[in-house]
């Protein structure tokens, strides 16, 4: 592993890209440490701070990742969000296995809250308005790649399961059918780029300064009245948005002579 001190890009740059490189070949796999700063000073011939500044890069990008006391390693979840929230409700409204052998959610907290400002909005209440909230976090085998929140009015839950500390054996949303008597029938998913809050930062075990991707679902019944507004944020860097689907067929321009009008 060599830089060229000629180069126009940095010497800190020159060395991110070779690192990602090696990962990307399968040089380190995920979870693996790699060598330590000053071993790798040593290696490219520079100062252990370039080398930091290598790092920092990669671990912004969610390549790597540090844990204090332990070394740099390669972080391998790339969480892939298909279709954003439709995989929540199944292709036949039922649990997607296919994501539940793959990420585990833990139900951290259940209670009421005052509205941030988004979700208030959502349900057209003031700002601060109480509200019923489930928190949760979801995981792979390494990292926490999601935190998440689910709102209802205090009004639809007071009384219901929803406000057990409890997770159930099939989907929230047909719990909350249940509980409060209405059906989903449609749902707009919102999604913006920000940067982490302290908490999420500490949750998700990214740098402050990496950006996350923000969902807002809500999901209304259908007299498009709200029943749920949810909430979900990802480690940008480290989240790949797919959405699949299909491109209608070329449809023929209408034969004038079809429509009883004359071009003459």
């Amino acid at each position: 592993m060599t830089i060229n001190p000629g180069a126009a890009e940095f010497p800190h740059r020159q060395i991110s890209n070779q690192l990602k490189e090696r990962v990307r070949r399968g040089d380190w796999q995920p979870g693996e440490r790699l060598p330590s700063i000053p071993a790798m000073a040593e290696m490219f011939g520079v100062a252990k701070q370039t080398v930091q500044r290598a790092v920092d890069q990669l671990r912004v990008e969610g390549i790597l990742i540090t844990k204090p006391g332990s070394g740099t390693y390669v972080r391998g979840t790339r969480r892939r969000l298909n279709r954003l929230s439709r995989g929540r409700y199944g292709v036949h409204r039922g649990y997607h296995a296919d994501l539940a052998a793959r990420y585990s959610q833990r139900l951290t907290a259940v209670g009421r809250e005052p509205a941030p400002a988004e979700v208030a909005d959502a349900f057209g209440v003031r700002d601060g308005t109480e509200l019923l909230v489930r928190r949760h976090i979801v995981r792979t085998d390494d990292a926490t790649v999601e935190v998440g929140a689910s709102w209802f009015r205090v009004t639809d839950a007071s009384g219901t399961s929803l406000e057990r500390l409890e997770a159930y054996g099939r989907p929230l949303y047909q719990e909350a059918e249940e509980a409060i008597g209405r059906r989903y029938a449609s749902a707009t998913d919102t999604i913006s780029a920000r940067q982490p809050s302290r908490e999420e930062a500490e949750i998700l075990q990214i740098r402050p300064d990496t950006p996350v991707l923000h969902l807002l679902h809500v999901a209304f019944d259908e007299t498009r009245k709200p029943i749920e507004v949810a909430q979900a944020t990802w480690p940008g860097p480290m989240t790949t948005l797919t959405e699949e689907y299909r491109i209608p067929a070329p449809t023929p321009d209408p034969d004038p002579a079809d429509s009883g009008l004359s071009l003459a």
